[in-house]
């Protein structure tokens, strides 16, 4: 797990949720980033946060905070791109800053899965997390290569690749997303 670069997304504008950073919202009295980096952190060699507003309040958690290269919100494919160029190591894996409970097996499970393939994708039924996925860093030429031609949409970029879909059924709950402050609240 110490060549694995994790990439928290946080660049999005929180427009379910009011225009505000997601990321940094009180859940049980500590910001959902939070919940997301004790879970991440055991995982991984090292943490890239993407973020596109409140650098300084990312920052404050020791680890490399890179915004996207790519203007105008672009949406999660820019976040990955930008933790991409950053990371320093082979493999990365990403998760967005929104999602608390997301499992603490989540790099193991999707590493004995990626095998000859480009990326793991998890999922549970018959619904993938594209956001929750382990791939190689050597495909940062072809994302870059997707967004340049003015793709954005993240299944359409991995569709095209060599990728494998885990199963975690048995952890389903772990990837629910807080999107909205009724969600927030609920918790």
């Amino acid at each position: 797990m110490n060549a694995i670069t994790g990439i928290v997304l946080a660049g999005g504008q929180g427009r379910r949720m009011g225009g505000v950073d997601k990321g940094l919202q009180l859940l049980h009295g500590k910001p959902m980033v939070e919940w997301v980096l004790e879970r991440l952190s055991p995982q991984v060699g090292e943490i890239v946060i993407n973020a596109n507003q409140n650098r300084p309040a990312y920052e404050r958690y020791g680890q490399r905070v890179v915004a996207d290269d790519i203007s105008g919100f672009a949406g999660p494919l820019a976040g990955l791109h930008a933790g991409m160029k950053a990371a320093s190591h082979p493999l990365v894996v990403t998760v967005p800053c929104d999602s608390p409970f997301l499992p603490e097996d989540l790099v193991s499970r999707l590493s004995k899965n990626l095998r000859e393939n480009d990326l793991a994708v998890a999922k549970t039924g018959a619904q993938p997390h594209p956001v929750f996925s382990l791939m190689k860093k050597d495909l940062l030429q072809n994302l870059e290569a997707f967004l340049n031609g003015g793709g954005r949409k993240i299944d359409a970029w991995y569709g095209a690749l060599r990728f494998v879909e885990v199963p975690f059924d048995d952890e389903a709950d772990a990837f629910r997303n807080i999107n909205t402050r009724e969600e927030l609240e609920r918790e």
